[in-house]
């Protein structure tokens, strides 16, 4: 097994899609062909050996499949190989025009930098947490139910409905997740009529206000 996962990670097209991995954000398999200097095809076929060996994940979004490292563990193996060779690696850098990019609408609920955002500070102050069955899948902590009641987050009703509850969409500009779902299209909501944020007309843009900035510095701990 060891030397199957070595071999995985030696062959250097396979190296540097692992490594433009590193920074936490997925790519399609046409970029990561790209930065490996192969072709489609055959950045398929490496890409197909990592997950084969669970180096790397995959997920259909649309016509789009993102990879990403399969996990915590998979970063710390790659981050104690590149001490070792004194190595760097390149950072993401969005093209995405920089409003859709800091905040939109994704279908029914927020995206761009703000919902990543977010998604992050939820974690981490514990009022979401992933399924005990799928990472993808979140569910509202006791702390979390609190904190959303006082924003007139209705719990027990969002759950009620015909939908997943909240869930991890990736975001295509960020290519880190945000929070979709049921929940995701109440916070989109409530951040509309609480005027966090104004929705462009021409766009999906949303523009955040200077009083969305001090509601959500204030209640979130974050300012975009």
């Amino acid at each position: 097994m060891v030397s199957r996962i070595s071999a995985a990670i030696a062959e250097p097209a396979r190296t540097r899609m692992l490594y433009c991995l590193m920074d936490g954000h997925a790519r399609t398999g046409t970029e990561l062909g790209i930065v490996a200097e192969v072709s489609p095809s055959t950045a398929s076929v490496h890409l197909g050996r990592l997950k084969e060996q669970q180096l790397v994940k995959v997920v259909a979004q649309g016509k789009c499949r993102y990879y990403s490292l399969a996990g915590a563990s998979v970063a710390a193996v790659l981050e104690a190989l590149a001490v070792m060779a004194g190595g760097t690696r390149d950072r993401f850098v969005p093209s995405t025009p920089a409003a859709l990019r800091r905040a939109r609408t994704c279908y029914d609920h927020l995206a761009g930098t703000l919902a990543v955002t977010l998604h992050d500070r939820f974690l981490q102050l514990h009022w979401l947490s992933s399924s005990a069955t799928d990472n993808d899948e979140y569910t509202v902590t006791l702390e979390g139910a609190n904190a959303l009641a006082s924003l007139g987050v209705d719990i027990e009703k969002i759950r009620s409905q015909r939908r997943r509850f909240a869930y991890a969409c990736l975001d295509w500009s960020e290519r880190r997740p945000h929070i979709a779902g049921a929940l995701g299209a109440v916070l989109l909501k409530i951040a509309l009529q609480r005027k966090w944020v104004i929705q462009d007309l021409d766009s999906r843009a949303l523009r955040v206000t200077a009083a969305g900035n001090r509601h959500m510095a204030a209640r979130f701990g974050i300012c975009i």
